[in-house]
């Protein structure tokens, strides 16, 4: 599983038109579910995110989460963040989970992100998507559980 995380002011997301989530202070996070991934990452990859600091503290570190300040979470689908870019200059997809899997792991992700966390917002599979942000910072962070099998 990839997360891409950005720490913002606030995000939207508008499909055909209508705003279909929106946050404010928080993260934006793209997701992506790679072949060979399991609930198992999608958690896994949750737990961080949700304990990642990336908020400043008093003295100006980062040293507090979304949880810790209360921040929102705007999950959005992102496929194209599993493109395999080696060769040529056409990105190939074949690492990206199938249609069908990647939606059964994000759904279970907002599941399990409404569940350990108060404001959870999120884009729409397989839509086209309009995402607007304001890039706190600019504060981004890559994110990447690989499973076991991958790992070797």
């Amino acid at each position: 599983m990839i997360g891409l995380l950005q720490r913002v002011s606030q995000a939207s997301v508008v499909v055909d038109g209508a705003e279909i989530g929106a946050i404010g202070a928080g993260l934006l996070v793209l997701v992506c579910a790679e072949k060979g991934d399991t609930e198992k990452e999608a958690d896994v990859l949750l737990t961080k995110l949700l304990a990642y600091r990336v908020f400043s503290d008093d003295a100006g570190k980062m040293n507090r989460s979304v949880a810790d300040i209360g921040g929102a979470l705007l999950l959005v689908p992102q496929f194209t963040l599993a493109a395999d870019t080696n060769s040529g200059t056409r990105p190939s997809f074949s690492p990206a989970a199938s249609p069908q899997d990647g939606l059964k792991l994000f759904e279970h992700m907002v599941r399990r992100a409404r569940a350990a966390h108060a404001t959870v917002a999120t884009g729409q599979f397989g839509a086209d998507m309009k995402v607007s942000l304001i890039n706190d910072g600019p504060v981004t962070f890559w994110l990447q559980i690989a499973p076991a099998a991958r790992l070797g």
